[in-house]
């Protein structure tokens, strides 16, 4: 990720992914306030995540989409799916992401989901593996999109033709 995305020229759709009620205990009592995970993206290949926390759910929402514009990212796209299989790991969560042939749709739990028609991906299968955790797999996610490359991407790093690649 060399560059940073501008988000102000972006027109960004945002998806609440989960709301967490957390709790802190204090001499009189309870304190709850909410987490929100939220991710943005554009539908054209540029996403990012944040999560914002406050006493109240929206504000808390309003909280992760500002967080989440400052970690957009591109993902390279082979027409409505993905251009290889790749696996993405965070922590305890790992996700299985596989190219799909047109017509497919998107094969993904909530989390990944959320994530997958984020970016403008259209078909796709996906697996959560191990945890089931949302922040995690959804860093998972898109650590394993952030991994993906084009054939032209793999060609112009090595210094061949797209034909001598494939």
């Amino acid at each position: 990720m060399a560059s940073k995305i501008d988000a102000s020229t972006l027109d960004l759709k945002e998806r609440v992914v989960a709301i967490n009620r957390v709790s802190k205990t204090v001499k009189g009592g309870r304190i709850f306030k909410f987490a929100a995970l939220v991710v943005v993206g554009n539908g054209e290949g540029i996403v990012g995540f944040g999560i914002g926390k406050a006493g109240e759910v929206p504000d808390s929402i309003r909280k992760g989409i500002e967080d989440a514009k400052k970690n957009l990212m591109n993902v390279s796209l082979k027409g409505s799916t993905i251009p290889h299989e790749v696996m993405g790991e965070f922590g305890a969560g790992k996700v299985l992401l596989k190219p799909a042939a047109p017509g497919t749709g998107v094969i993904a739990g909530g989390p990944v989901r959320a994530v997958v028609e984020s970016v403008g991906i259209k078909d796709i299968r996906t697996k959560e593996l191990r945890t089931k955790n949302p922040v995690n797999v959804v860093r998972a996610t898109l650590e394993g999109l952030s991994r993906l490359r084009t054939a032209e991407e793999v060609a112009a790093l090595r210094g061949k033709t797209v034909k001598e690649i494939l």
